[in-house]
């Protein structure tokens, strides 16, 4: 038996448990994968209080890196021993080891350790298909980023820096300000003391920016679309604070906005675009552009802690569980 975080209610922190579960044999197109550290993401609140439904009892996590233990038929080409990652597929990544399709399975290159790709699966590759694909950013630009010393954040700093971009970035505090800075992000905004839309338009001359990349939702949205140049984009990207409403006729009066709600599912798909996807990450972290470790660690059976501390707002950058 293995040990994995289940859920059979939606709701609180504390309904997460650590129950003994059955992982079994992979099947066809499938393999096996001994986790050995499990990314810890916002979207698992989400689908822990039922924001996002799924049906119940069902285990929780989306991404993880770990080694793979058997395959099954028709797997050519991954073998016994590989260090993968993964993060897409089936909700069940807090667990000591699961079965998984092999067609999700990303391998690790050397010189990127477990622990460093642990908070690269989701999180880098949301900064690339952002920055990349979304709103394809060449460079010289300056743009606005909001909760810069999150997980997703602090590499995003990174990789603005490594492409030129001038980045204003969003925090809750002196201190997250500091790390963001310390990560490439040009400038900084601390929500708690300043107002967004003003020190924007400070900063670019009254122009405003081009993009605005919101992972907030409902408590950013005004000084998102107030920081916008004419005709310039709202990327959508989260509702940590709560669901994004807006008048279409709103769009029109801030400069005729362009808004994109963004899925990761429509961007990483096929296989073969996902490892491209990947090898551009890694390609960045290998040459020194981009540096990732786990700013907070816990042990698997504490998983409920961990969502208290990202809830809480208490954690910078990325947060991993320990099996």
């Amino acid at each position: 038996m293995t040990k994995a975080i289940r859920f059979h209610e939606t709701g609180g922190p504390e309904l997460l448990k650590l129950e003994d579960v059955d992982v079994g044999e992979p099947g066809t197109g499938q393999a096996r994968v001994r986790h050995t550290y499990i990314a810890v993401n916002f979207i698992d609140i989400y689908f822990r209080t039922g924001r996002y439904p799924l049906p119940l009892p069902n285990g929780l996590g989306s991404d993880a890196v770990g080694v793979v233990e058997a395959v099954g038929a028709g797997v050519t080409d991954l073998k016994v021993g590989d260090r993968v990652g993964y993060l897409i597929g089936p909700q069940g990544a807090y667990s000591e080891a699961r079965v998984m399709p092999a067609e999700v399975l990303i391998p690790l290159p050397d010189g990127v350790s477990d622990r460093t790709a642990a908070t690269l699966m989701m999180k880098g590759m949301t900064a690339q298909y952002l920055f990349r694909q979304v709103f394809p950013l060449k460079g010289g630009e300056t743009i606005l980023y909001h909760a810069a010393a999150g997980g997703v954040g602090l590499i995003a700093c990174q990789w603005a820096r490594a492409m030129g971009v001038t980045m204003i970035g969003t925090v809750s505090t002196d201190e997250k300000a500091a790390i963001a800075k310390a990560n490439g992000c040009a400038y900084t905004i601390v929500t708690s003391r300043e107002n967004i839309a003003k020190r924007v338009r400070e900063i670019t001359d009254g122009k405003g920016v081009p993009v605005v990349y919101d992972s907030v939702g409902k408590d950013t949205l005004t000084a998102s679309l107030d920081s916008l140049q004419p005709r310039g984009s709202l990327v959508s990207n989260g509702t940590s604070s709560g669901p994004v409403v807006i008048d279409s006729q709103l769009l029109a009066t801030k400069g005729s906005i362009w808004v994109t709600r963004p899925a990761m599912r429509h961007y990483i798909e096929p296989r073969a675009h996902m490892l491209d996807m990947a090898r551009e990450l890694f390609d960045h972290v290998l040459a020194g552009h981009i540096a990732s470790e786990p700013k907070q660690s816990f042990a698997l059976a504490d998983a409920a802690e961990a969502h208290r501390a990202l809830e809480g707002r208490k954690t910078i950058g990325s947060t991993v569980l320990v099996p």
